[in-house]
């Protein structure tokens, strides 16, 4: 795995640059182990989502000697405490489905998974993941379009300045329309980071929603997707087009990281297109697209039509998503 994976201590919440927990003790990304009564250990862990009020959802993995085989539990709070209950299914020919019994207190996410005459102990640790990019610093040739000290280099699509909340952490939050940056781009590498609220009670599209488009036509999904299956209109999806490879995602109000690889469909003289354009595309760290062609636009750009250029692209679809450091190098 190439993020930087750190023990994270239950008496210290804080993941990330300033991003707090805001009371969801349960909430975020677990790991440790399973151990039978065979005395075998196993690697088992968890995605905490939380879902509103005193509701959560665990989504588990469990490594079956190289095979990950997928659980999930539901919790409550219960004062200080979450009390999960669910399932694993640990494969064929090794007792079919065990009960999981847990909690997550002070200790961490501790428990019990039952079943076929065996009763297996689990142990978890709370993990932050640190994409291995984030706070890249920009290259010599790189076009700085955000750095945390003024949106001149944005506008909104009347001409308008950018209507943007600057925050004192050096980010930019979503407010007042979409953004779109004065100047465009052809070929071009895109980085750019990225942090979703914590809007617990909402579902899907509601969840912390804005978009990348690239040159103003396509669109990378940002979503609140921790937990989730790949989708294409998912954290990573390419808008109606594609699915991200796997996942990436991590909690709300972690910091998270594009990098993009970008390739302009190519035209003839005449203004035939001869060549889709192209896309690569890395969630904190992970290549989620590699040279996707992107046979048409995405929905809500800034044309109906493809072009050699056009500019970047951030969309508000009225949640309060914020981003930082953002920065490009022409690649042509």
């Amino acid at each position: 795995m190439r993020f930087s994976v750190v023990p994270v201590l239950m008496g210290s919440l804080t993941l990330g640059a300033g991003a707090v927990l805001a009371g969801d003790s349960a909430m975020g990304e677990w790991e440790g182990k399973l151990r039978g009564d065979d005395g075998v250990e196993r690697i088992l862990e968890a995605r905490v989502v939380a879902e509103g009020g005193d509701r959560f959802r665990a989504v588990m993995r469990l490594d079956m000697d190289g095979a990950w085989n997928a659980g999930e539990s539901t919790g409550r709070r219960q004062g200080e405490t979450v009390v999960f209950s669910g399932s694993l299914t640990p494969g064929q020919g090794s007792g079919g489905v065990c009960r999981l019994q847990g909690q997550v207190d002070s200790e961490g996410f501790r428990g019990t998974c039952a079943g076929s005459g065996t009763t297996a102990r689990f142990s978890l640790a709370r993990m932050e993941r640190r994409p291995p990019r984030l706070g890249a610093e920009p290259p010599e040739k790189a076009v700085v379009l955000f750095d945390g000290t003024g949106l001149d280099a944005w506008m909104h699509r009347d001409g308008q300045p950018a209507g943007w909340k600057l925050r004192e952490d050096g980010s930019m939050e979503v407010t007042r329309g979409n953004i779109l940056t004065r100047r465009s781009f052809g070929d071009v590498r895109i980085h750019l980071e990225f942090r979703t609220p914590l809007m617990a009670e909402a579902r899907g599209q509601a969840r912390g929603n804005s978009g990348v488009y690239v040159q103003g036509r396509y669109e990378v999904q940002v979503l609140d997707s921790f937990g989730l299956e790949p989708m294409d209109n998912g954290c990573g999806g390419v808008y109606r087009i594609a699915p991200p490879r796997v996942n990436a995602s991590l909690p709300p109000l972690q910091w998270q990281t594009y990098e993009i690889v970008f390739r302009s469909p190519r035209f003839d003289s005449s203004g035939g297109k001869t060549a889709n354009a192209k896309i690569t595309v890395r969630h904190n760290g992970e290549v989620i697209h590699l040279d996707r062609e992107l046979p048409r636009l995405t929905p809500g750009g800034v044309s109906s039509e493809e072009g050699e250029r056009g500019p970047l692209l951030l969309q508000d679809h009225r949640d309060p998503v914020q981003y930082r450091n953002i920065w490009v190098v022409p690649l042509d």
